[in-house]
């Protein structure tokens, strides 16, 4: 069965530092059915029994896509698995660290064994792994993204910057995506099923009142409202005396407005009052700007 490698590189280095940490304790050796278990000794691949293999109850993805899963399966059928997982043995079986996703595929698939490689990484390192294998693949939805971020600074104590760097993330980034997580249970239901965008999402977390919160969030559904209006919705809702003032142009103002439209050949607006404000004279290409440029001279 051919190989591919290609964990990614940001999960690739992981793996190299988790390596790194193990080396200096000491492994004792695998107690191993020879006739489960076939290693490839050069590339630390291992062919293990599927009913041998559970998975991670603390898989951060807890939804996976029956038809892109039966699509994968198909393929599995065709041409093999390319890449193995990564498991750990715990009592004669073995759990699941990265690679639950072509483990289902494969039993759909009918295989009775499938590529593993074999680590023995602590519980700690196989919750980053789990999460950064699924953040590079981008398989978690964002809710999903922030409930495995937060357990991890919850457990272990890690500032936003930590966990940032070990998932190769930007601390705004880490901080936008546990945000996600003080919006209302209806909102949040809405970002799971992919309803939401996680940008909508990101400017209703300013909204603190729920019922509001869920109104807004079912408008940019119903209504297609972009995340750029929504935003502007939202700043004007906590700041309504910062709207800005319509002014109307006096008579002399419009007059003045003609003229220069006339003079100059184009659209001229007004923004603001006789006392203050802009003049916007409009130009379609580089020969009118030079134009409006030869008139303002002569003046």
């Amino acid at each position: 069965m051919a190989m591919k490698g290609g964990l990614g590189r940001g999960l690739g280095s992981l793996l190299g530092i988790f390596d790194e940490e193990n080396s200096a304790n000491t492994k004792s050796e695998q107690n191993v059915n020879k006739e489960t278990v076939k290693k490839d000794s050069a590339n630390d691949i291992n062919e293990i029994g599927i009913s041998l293999i559970d998975r991670n109850e603390s898989q951060p993805r807890k939804n996976f896509d029956s038809a892109s899963l039966k699509e994968l399966a198909d393929s599995i059928k065709q041409h093999g698995i390319f890449q193995p997982i990564i498991v750990k043995e715990i009592n004669g079986r073995y759990m699941i660290i990265a690679g639950e996703r072509r483990f289902r595929a494969a039993k759909m698939a009918g295989l009775k064994k499938i590529p593993a490689i074999i680590k023995n990484y602590t519980d700690q390192q196989i919750k980053e792994i789990a999460l950064l294998e699924n953040l590079q693949r981008e398989d978690l939805n964002p809710i999903e993204t922030a409930t495995a971020m937060r357990e991890l600074l919850e457990t272990y104590g890690w500032t936003q910057e930590i966990l940032a760097d070990r998932l190769g993330k930007s601390r705004p980034v880490v901080a936008n995506f546990l945000r996600l997580l003080n919006l209302c249970p209806e909102v949040r239901a809405m970002v799971e099923s992919g309803k939401l965008s996680a940008g909508h999402a990101r400017s209703l977390v300013m909204v603190t009142n729920p019922e509001a919160q869920l109104k807004l969030a079912k408008m940019a559904v119903t209504k297609n409202v972009t995340v750029r209006d929504m935003e502007k919705i939202v700043k004007d809702m906590q700041n309504p005396t910062a709207k800005k003032k319509k002014y109307e142009p006096t008579l002399e103002m419009l007059d003045l407005m003609k003229l220069m439209q006339k003079k100059f050949s184009t659209k001229v607006n007004f923004m603001g009052t006789e006392k203050k404000g802009r003049i916007y004279i409009d130009y379609y290409s580089s020969d009118d700007l030079d134009r409006i440029y030869e008139l303002l001279n002569r003046i």
